[in-house]
């Protein structure tokens, strides 16, 4: 079996995070996905005694989880911990030191796994669903939102754009995100039940693309891919950007949009007590005979 392509530099991720915390982070992405986390989890009519928080860069998912009163312990595994230790207590969660793409819980472990604005940046997406699969209890929750397609539409169109026409070429500077229809086919191949996936787009308003690009900074998302080219972006190649955003992308008030679409996803570990698809052929009505309508036959032509 291949292995799966190598497009983000974790390390790197992992650096930019550092520098962001130490810049001064920028969360109003992540507390609106920690808000609609805690509201999606309230629905809920259940409680959940050992939850995971997988990745997410702050503490601000799982206090929103806590808050919802359904959760008993809390894990925060997070690539980053390591001060005062790689395993301890900060008073609302256990940190652990662990990797989203090597999970160290044991199998059947866990009730419930939340992650905010962290698996699009797996490299093996696929074999994180499965060892989250894996390291749930049997009717265990997976609850999670990451970026999605066309997150930084605008950004990503307005460099090409320059760097086409000031450099003659295009370097991968905007991370590809996934699609939802391809996330819902990845929880089922991964072996969740009941798999669910939705989209929240969001548009932000900034002073000018500078503007949006120091927030990326800020929140430990600047270019992250193994492939992005290594030369310091040029003056002019900036400028250029700058002005086709502006053109394309600007409101009467001077303003530019940036958008930021959430997918999100949820999966159920598989027990007997889930609801499951009726049989084939096991329907005792007939769809036409409940919808009140004519039944045609197949390649019968509906009359005029």
């Amino acid at each position: 079996m291949s292995s799966p392509p190598i497009l983000f530099d974790r390390a790197l991720l992992r650096a930019r995070r550092t520098r962001a915390g130490k810049l001064g982070e920028s969360t109003f992405l992540l507390d609106r996905v920690a808000q609609e986390m805690s509201d999606r989890l309230a629905t809920i009519r259940r409680r959940f005694e050992c939850a995971i928080d997988l990745g997410t860069p702050s503490d601000v998912v799982r206090g929103a989880v806590m808050a919802t009163g359904k959760v008993g312990t809390m894990i925060a595994a997070d690539a980053l911990a390591g001060t005062p230790a790689p395993s301890h207590y900060d008073g609302s969660a256990f940190v652990v030191a662990a990797d989203e793409e090597a999970l160290p819980f044991r199998d059947a472990s866990v009730d419930l796994v939340v992650s905010a604005l962290t698996l699009q940046f797996v490299n093996d997406l696929p074999g994180t669903l499965i060892q989250i699969g894996r390291a749930l209890k049997p009717d265990g929750l997976l609850l999670a939102g990451l970026a999605g397609g066309d997150t930084l539409t605008e950004l990503r169109q307005a460099f090409a754009a320059a760097e086409a026409e000031v450099e003659h070429g295009i370097s991968p500077r905007i991370a590809p995100f996934a699609d939802v229809r391809e996330i819902g086919m990845l929880l089922q191949r991964a072996g969740f039940a009941l798999p669910v996936t939705d989209l929240d787009r969001i548009t932000v308003r900034y002073g000018s693309p500078l503007a949006l690009m120091h927030d990326l900074r800020r929140m430990g998302a600047t270019n992250p891919l193994i492939e992005r080219s290594r030369r310091p972006l040029r003056r002019a190649t900036l400028k250029r950007m700058s002005d086709i955003y502006l053109e394309r992308f600007a409101d009467g008030d001077g303003r530019i949009r940036a958008t930021f679409e959430i997918i999100w996803l949820s999966g159920w570990t598989p027990h007997e007590s889930q609801q499951k698809p009726l049989a084939p052929g096991s329907a005792r009505q007939r769809l036409a005979d409940a919808l009140g309508a004519k039944e045609i036959p197949a390649g019968e032509k509906v009359g005029r």
